[in-house]
């Protein structure tokens, strides 16, 4: 029942948005060019609609499809036609209509707060407004597009010093490079990859971190994402945390997908630690890294995150890594006096509309927690934007990142 529930809001929304946008569109050109002919070109619109919803029509197909079946899930076709003539052009539409319906919904609210002024001079903004649809819609048109590729193409690199009073001398320029979601899959392939371990190891770290994510979905990738993640180069180990996506190269098969990618990981020197702990020796100081496991697969609970969370003694760093930014880890790591305490998940809120004040995500409905720096009094919580993309193909203000933590005495 649940594939139909989505498909079905899916669709509602698609429609809403749609025509909302399509709506405010045709009224602004009405008022600003009122002798123009559209009622010529409503079989170009009509089929412009159709042409646009084609991706969704057929997910929506090969969905139902499969829950009337009980067979496996859909997997779009690796076709490079498929994806720029169908799936591409769907998803660069949908950011097009959702992004210009934020800001048109503002300005329908600005004129609803401030109707007397507005019916007093209502030929005037009236116009005014038309002109501020068709820009806006036209700017977008031109921007979705190259801040997509440029977010496809593009690695950033963000430093973050952390200053620690009792830091030991040994630590002091210790440099950690936490990276997550890599997602390797057909379009973080390893031309994104070598991009992204490329940056990574021009930063010399003495140890890598990840907060999982390895592959996105299927088998296909496991060896490739392994292999490339192989090639990390660190003094003290490369080490990461188990993600949602590692759990799901076999449909119904988790065990199975994880045991393959912690294998594939462990033929290329690099661990994966499933809820444990690992102490990385610096001379003569310690390193302390609790790796905690939370995924929609598997949810930890408090009994185990208490035993987890819990150390012997007080180490010269303390590292708290996970997947999720959690708010029960928080309280955790924060009780526990941990210095850091790492995760991804987030993409960095993988597509971020513009808006005034506080952009907007997806990803806020789950943690407000999407990206960069959080102090909770000397902890430091970090959220790394990764590499790779779920649920869409594409990024929109939210480049991929590499973290570098350099830690200093204070």
């Amino acid at each position: 029942m649940s594939f139909i529930i989505w498909i079905l809001i899916a669709i509602v929304l698609l429609f809403v948005i749609e025509y909302y946008f399509i709506r405010k569109i045709k009224s602004s050109i009405k008022i600003l060019f009122p002798n123009f002919p559209l009622s010529n070109y409503r079989k170009l619109i009509i089929g412009l609609i159709v042409y646009t919803n084609l991706y969704m029509i057929i997910v929506s197909i090969a969905y139902l499809y499969t829950f009337i079946t009980s067979g496996d899930r859909p997997v779009p076709p690796e076709s490079y036609l498929f994806d720029y003539l169908i799936l591409f052009p769907f998803w660069i539409s949908m950011l097009i209509f959702v992004q210009c319906g934020l800001l048109y919904l503002l300005l329908d609210l600005l004129k609803l707060v401030l109707f007397p002024l507005y019916k007093k001079y209502k030929a005037k903004l009236l116009s005014v407004h038309a002109k501020l649809v068709l820009v806006l819609a036209l700017v977008f048109i031109i921007y979705i597009p190259i801040r997509v590729i440029y977010d496809f193409n593009t690695v950033s690199l963000r430093i973050v010093e952390f200053k620690k009073k009792n830091l030991p001398d040994d630590l002091n320029g210790f440099k950690i490079a936490f990276i997550s979601d890599i997602q390797a899959d057909r379009y973080t392939n390893e031309t994104r990859l070598e991009r992204f371990i490329s940056k990574v190891n021009s930063t010399s770290p003495d140890l890598v971190l990840i907060a999982g994510d390895l592959i996105t979905s299927t088998p296909n990738y496991i060896n490739t994402s392994a292999k490339y993640i192989g090639i990390l180069k660190s003094n003290y180990g490369i080490y990461s945390c188990v993600g949602d996506h590692d759990n799901w190269a076999y449909w119904r098969d988790s065990d199975r997908s994880l045991r393959e990618v912690k294998a594939a990981l462990q033929k290329n020197n690099v661990q994966m630690i499933d809820n444990g702990r690992k102490v990385i020796n610096v001379n003569n100081s310690e390193v302390n890294i609790t790796f905690v496991t939370n995924t929609y697969v598997e949810i930890i609970s408090k009994g185990t995150l208490d035993s987890l969370a819990s150390l012997d003694k007080d180490y010269g760093l303390k590292i708290f890594l996970t997947h999720q930014p959690r708010n029960n880890f928080i309280e955790s790591a924060v009780k526990k006096n941990y210095d850091l305490l790492l995760a991804g998940h987030t993409h960095g809120g993988q597509v971020t509309f513009l808006f005034p004040f506080y952009n907007l995500s997806a990803t806020l409905i789950e943690t407000k927690y999407v990206r960069g720096d959080f102090w909770f009094g000397d902890m430091l919580m970090i959220v790394t934007r990764g590499l790779g993309m779920s649920l869409l193909p594409l990024r929109y203000n939210s480049t991929p990142e590499v973290t570098l933590i350099v830690l200093n005495k204070e």
